[in-house]
């Protein structure tokens, strides 16, 4: 931190020597209204020609289609410089990417991307602004802001991402991702995601704010490749779905995730939701001192099977398997009265899950539920899928090896449902 305060302060001759002239030497003119995709392009590529180094983006606004990165070459962007995404499809040109996957489905165009490339980054204390707003529409005419895909080294720093078509961020089948300390703002469209990890391994994000339309970091695995060694600490998160996620798409799996020590405040949906349903193997899986305030349920673990092909016309994938969860140190208050579901299938348990630690309050104001929930294998997985439960507090079916230690289940209001319910719950232990 110290040293980029000390280069901010620097003459021009002196940020030059560290990171090469500024873009507008290439002719990128700083007005937010001329645009200057050509000119930031040719920076970057005479960067790379030379064997790779830092583009660096002056204060001013610099208006951009898609930008694309190559190896050993990074954008900083200085306090006070703002990227703006145009607010012109045609200014996003189609990528099809090597490597295939359900997120094919999606999006074709970004505002910066890379693929195949290695060392590459974005960093600095200005901030990149999509104009999301401008576009309406369904998934293939609203771009993504940042799309690294099968990508090595990557890292994104201290940057502010705001206002983005479609998902903020992108990684998908990279090895090796550090993204510490963003700033993510954007509610102004639909799938509004703040970070999507999808078939990476060794990843590592630490320090973000994040108050985001749709999940706010969801873990995914859109292909048959594992998503796996991940950690997220440190966050703070806000949004108008969850929070903290693995899933939906869950193809290729999810093994080795670490998630600490983050806040969630004002988020309508899960704050931590596990989900399988699209095949694969969860393997892992541990979730540690956080705390919520206003979530619509702290907890949601679901193995289901929706089992979608992540190719057109692809076999459906068999049955997943989930277990080796541990969640631990949760505290929520002002949860919603449905109360968290942990559910997986009959002859399909969950296997291993530990809940260690918890203290939720409740809404309450629930009425007792007669008769069996349905079991609804295909549904999209969500908290609320199965309507308010047997239970306000944990509801647990289909599960083999569950322990519970310490739990506090409590209500704002009197609630006719009992504060736990096990249904086909084999390995049952409890100390609460």
């Amino acid at each position: 931190m110290l040293r980029r305060k000390f280069l901010a302060v620097l003459p021009a001759s002196a940020a030059m020597a560290q990171y090469g002239p500024p873009v507008t030497e290439s002719g990128a003119v700083a007005d937010g209204r001329t645009l200057a995709t050509e000119a930031v392009q040719r920076a970057i590529d005479a960067v790379a020609s030379k064997g790779g180094g830092t583009v660096w983006f002056p204060a001013g606004r610099y208006l951009c289609g898609t930008l694309r990165l190559r190896s050993r070459t990074r954008l900083h962007l200085d306090p006070g410089a703002v990227l703006l995404g145009s607010t012109r499809l045609s200014h996003y040109p189609s990528h099809v990417p090597k490597f295939r996957s359900y997120a094919d489905t999606y999006v074709e165009q970004s505002l910066i991307y890379a693929e195949g490339e290695e060392d590459v980054g974005i960093e600095g204390e200005g901030t990149i602004d999509g104009q999301g707003a401008a576009f309406k529409g369904h998934y293939k005419v609203r771009p993504y802001m940042i799309r690294f895909i099968n990508c090595r080294n990557v890292s994104v720093r201290d940057v502010t991402l705001r206002n983005s078509p479609m998902w903020v961020q992108h990684y998908l089948a990279c090895d090796g991702v550090a993204i510490r300390d963003v700033t993510v703002q954007s509610r102004v469209n639909a799938n509004n995601d703040g970070i999507d990890i999808d078939c990476c391994d060794r990843v590592r994000i630490s320090g973000c704010d994040i108050s985001s339309g749709d999940d706010a970091i969801v873990l995914k695995s859109t292909a048959d490749r594992v998503c796996r060694n991940v950690t997220v600490t440190n966050c703070v998160l806000s949004t108008a779905c969850s929070a903290l996620k693995l899933g939906t798409e869950s193809n290729g799996g999810f093994e080795n995730i670490a998630v600490s020590n983050c806040t969630i405040y004002q988020t309508r949906l899960g704050g931590i939701a596990i989900e399988t349903v699209d095949g694969g193997v969860l393997d892992g899986v541990s979730f540690s001192n956080i705390i919520m305030d206003g979530v619509g349920a702290p907890l949601f673990v679901r193995l289901g099977n929706r089992a979608r092909p992540f190719r057109e016309g692809g076999p459906k994938p068999g049955m997943g398997i989930m277990r080796n969860i541990q969640v631990t140190g949760i505290q929520a208050r002002s949860a919603g009265r449905t109360g968290c579901a942990i559910s997986g299938l009959p002859g399909h348990d969950i296997e291993n899950l530990t809940l260690e630690n918890l203290r939720f309050l409740f809404a309450g104001g629930g009425k007792k539920r007669d008769g069996e929930a349905p079991e609804l294998p295909e549904k999209y997985p969500e908290f609320n899928m199965f309507g308010d439960l047997p239970a306000y507090g944990l509801w647990c079916r289909h599960v083999r090896g569950l322990e519970l230690r310490n739990i506090q289940l409590t209500t704002a209001a009197p609630d006719a449902r009992p504060p736990v319910l096990f249904e086909d719950v084999k390995e049952l232990k409890k100390d609460f």
